[in-house]
């Protein structure tokens, strides 16, 4: 990720967006952008995104 990206807000925005609908945990874009986990969650947020459930696609234990 450049540099000017990430301190543009808005681009910033615009990629967690696309990267998570790709896939991307939370965890995942918070390493890759620098940023914390809440700010991430706060972007996706902000930007109406209906986040998964956690735990990602490991099978679940009863």
């Amino acid at each position: 990720m450049s540099t000017a990206v990430a301190n543009d807000r808005a681009a910033l925005a615009r990629y967690v967006v696309e990267r998570y609908a790709a896939g991307a945990s939370l965890m995942r874009l918070a390493e890759d952008t620098g940023r914390s986990f809440g700010h991430v969650r706060r972007l996706l947020l902000d930007a109406g995104v209906t986040l998964r459930p956690r735990g990602g696609s490991r099978p679940r234990t009863t």
